[in-house]
């Protein structure tokens, strides 16, 4: 079974609210961009990734949480993270029951974590080989 297939699982699985509020989420995480990937990661949990890693998603008995691996360094102008503000890298959306999620704000803040993977793996991509003085490039 591939991922997204676990995923479909996982939400079909849910038959209360937790399943319809994971559903929105998967929705508009996907809706941000289409070159996002799924994976099933943890021994259980919905992983979406495009360059780096950007959210995991659990149910937990009384709430569903998104937690976005580097959260701390995105823009949050909708104050979306409600979860995990104390650390340095990771934070997250806790929704209980009856609450809503806006999906254009998470689609923003999904942007914003693709931007930032990217600014990260460009920053970590060596530097081109300089030919030294009198030396030709054979390539």
């Amino acid at each position: 079974m591939n991922p997204s297939e676990q995923i479909d699982q996982l939400i079909a699985g849910l038959t209360d609210w937790r399943g319809q509020t994971l559903a929105s989420v998967r929705k508009a995480i996907l809706a941000a961009d289409r070159g996002i990937v799924e994976e099933w990661k943890w021994m259980g949990s919905p992983v979406w990734s495009r360059d780096g890693m950007i959210a995991v998603a659990n149910a937990h008995k009384a709430k569903v949480k998104i937690t976005f691996t580097n959260g701390a360094s995105l823009p949050d102008p909708d104050r979306l993270f409600n979860a995990g503000l104390g650390g340095n890298k990771w934070r997250a959306i806790d929704l209980a029951e009856g609450d809503k999620i806006d999906a254009g704000a998470l689609k923003a803040l999904v942007r914003a974590a693709i931007a930032f993977n990217q600014d990260k793996s460009k920053k970590k991509a060596p530097a081109p080989k300089l030919a030294k003085a009198g030396q030709q490039d054979n390539a």
